[in-house]
């Protein structure tokens, strides 16, 4: 596996395929295996990057608080260790975020964005559900909120008792341990200074039964990055595994007709 080191950090990532490159940013607690159904599909024709967070997966770091601009730098770090001028860049939920500061503060790096389940700006009732993640971590009960948070109703309607306690039992084990970093990152997150900066076309795509991102939220992104459109797609915040095939059609249809 790749790794390069910047700053205090040494950066882990994943690099599958062949094609133009398609930089996959993940979400809070969560490593770069969040994008394993994605990255299969988008192989055949993209070269896929796909970094740790420091605090999970193989990204090691200093241990301290970590940031969204640091995060944007470390992204581009991978950019410029594997060679890559330019990239489509993806990111769900603080990966969303960061993928709005790179465009942002280094527009020339990326050749189109989706930003799904990201925000402008934490408010105060965003911070109150960050949190409440803090506490859950503390008590060891954050794997069983997490289908409550992350899920909407198609896949409650397929959902058993059993199946969903499984669920749990699975996120136990793939909770990253640097997960109360990121969520004091995401308790910081304020992207208003840059979203006008943004030059690359963006898909702003929100999920119609996201509990943490509102509507409200998503139309103040799409209306303050000047090439942003909306789509929306039929499930919760963690929409990249609860409708992995259609999230990924989405995403694909937008980058393939980016310039």
């Amino acid at each position: 596996m790749p790794k390069v080191p910047f700053e205090d950090a040494v950066v882990h990532y994943d690099r599958t395929g062949d094609g133009p490159a398609l930089l996959l940013l993940h979400g809070t607690a969560a490593s770069r295996e969040q994008w394993g159904p994605l990255t299969e599909i988008a192989k055949e024709h993209f070269t896929v990057l796909a970094p740790d967070f420091p605090g999970s997966g193989l990204t090691t770091d200093d241990g301290g608080p970590i940031t969204v601009p640091a995060l944007a730098a470390q992204a581009e770090a991978v950019l410029d260790h594997a060679r890559v001028e330019r990239a489509h860049v993806v990111g769900h939920s603080l990966g969303g975020v960061v993928a709005a500061q790179l465009a942002g503060t280094h527009p020339g790096r990326v050749r189109s964005a989706v930003l799904h389940a990201a925000w402008p700006v934490t408010d105060v009732r965003q911070d109150a559900e960050f949190r409440y993640w803090l506490d859950l971590l503390e008590t060891g009960t954050f794997a069983r909120m997490l289908p409550l948070m992350a899920f909407g109703p198609r896949y409650w309607e397929q959902a058993t008792e059993e199946s969903n306690e499984q669920l749990v039992k699975t996120l136990e084990t793939v909770i990253q341990p640097g997960a109360d970093r990121q969520i004091e990152a995401d308790r910081a997150v304020d992207l208003r200074p840059v979203l006008g900066r943004i030059t690359a076309p963006v898909l702003v795509l929100g999920s119609a039964h996201d509990r943490i991102v509102t509507a409200d939220q998503q139309r103040e992104l799409v209306a303050a990055i000047p090439h942003a459109r909306p789509a929306e797609i039929d499930a919760g915040h963690g929409a990249p595994a609860e409708l992995p095939d259609e999230f990924a059609r989405l995403v694909l249809e937008f980058v393939s007709a980016a310039p």
